[in-house]
């Protein structure tokens, strides 16, 4: 669903340039559930605005379903956000109008390509747990149901990728958990290929798969082991040993052969002494040592 080889975004202003992506590589499979995490400035939200072609690379290679977003005109971005990609954003500010009833705000995407409207309004309403709250207008919806309204709106025009900026980011805990639930749902019912950019690391233990960037590039990758069902069946005194346990962390290796070592890893020993390492290759593995310890010799 999703490639990305080498990205760069380089933003200018008069006297400053800001490098947000420093050579991204990233690879989405169709149907994927997953998240994007990262500090504030490490690039997430950069990705998500070129996946959903609000934002064009400086440099390298986007493909989204076969698409090649480089070579878009400006008309086939158009169409491209209005068909092939849905967004949900933290603030609901960018997803409703809020003098519209539920039903009309769902309706507006689906008007704009001429299709009718009323009767698949109702199906994505009903498909949010919403079907109660149609003629409400949004100051008369929890938080938690305007972002029901929200993905029912990215919905509308049956996109291939949705794509949530921090979706549960101003909601509690339990509306959160609903939100995520709603999206893995979708994503098992239609298939459809969801990506969420988040900082809350409880939300991106809940995905299949989460990529870290960091300093504008992917540094890591977590892959679920067991399904998060079978973790909800399991629930009981130890769940959290359970959800920590339940994703294998990856660090990256780019085609120059570059790494990033996972967070804390380099905190502790002779490590902070040096911003050098021996590298050495032991018994197939590769195998990093401070650069001031002392080798040992075999006799």
């Amino acid at each position: 669903m999703i490639q990305c080889e080498g990205l760069v975004k380089i933003y200018k202003t008069a006297d400053l340039e800001v490098v947000a992506l420093q050579g991204l590589d990233l690879q989405v499979e169709n149907g994927e559930f997953m998240a994007i995490i990262g500090n504030s400035g490490s690039g997430k939200s950069t990705l998500l605005n070129m996946l959903g072609g609000l934002d064009k690379p400086s440099a390298g290679k986007l493909f989204v379903d076969g698409k090649d977003l480089l070579a878009f005109s400006e008309r086939d971005l158009v169409q491209y956000k209005r068909e092939s990609v849905g967004f949900v954003w933290q603030n609901n500010a960018r997803n409703l109008i809020p003098y519209l009833t539920a039903i009309e705000n769902v309706e507006l995407p689906i008007l704009l390509r001429g299709r009718r409207r009323r009767a698949r309004a109702l199906e994505l309403l009903e498909a949010v747990g919403l079907s109660h709250r149609v003629k409400n207008k949004l100051s008369e919806l929890s938080g938690g149901e305007q972002q029901r309204v929200a993905i029912a709106i990215a919905l509308a025009n049956e996109p291939r990728l949705l794509l949530a900026d921090e979706p549960t980011g101003s909601l509690d805990t339990g509306t959160s958990n609903q939100v995520l639930d709603l999206f893995r749902t979708l994503n098992r019912a239609i298939g459809i290929t969801i990506v969420i950019v988040t900082h809350d690391p409880e939300l991106a233990r809940k995905v299949d798969r989460v990529v870290q960037i960091r300093d504008g590039k992917t540094s890591a990758e977590m892959i679920r082991r067991i399904s998060y069902s079978d973790v909800l069946t399991q629930m009981d005194a130890d769940t959290a040993r359970r959800e920590a346990e339940s994703h294998i962390e990856y660090a990256v290796l780019d085609k120059a052969g570059r790494l990033q070592i996972p967070a804390g890893y380099l905190d502790t020993g002779s490590f902070k002494d040096s911003n050098k390492v021996r590298v050495e290759l032991e018994d197939g593995c590769i195998v990093l040592y401070p650069a001031n310890e002392r080798q040992t010799v075999s006799t």
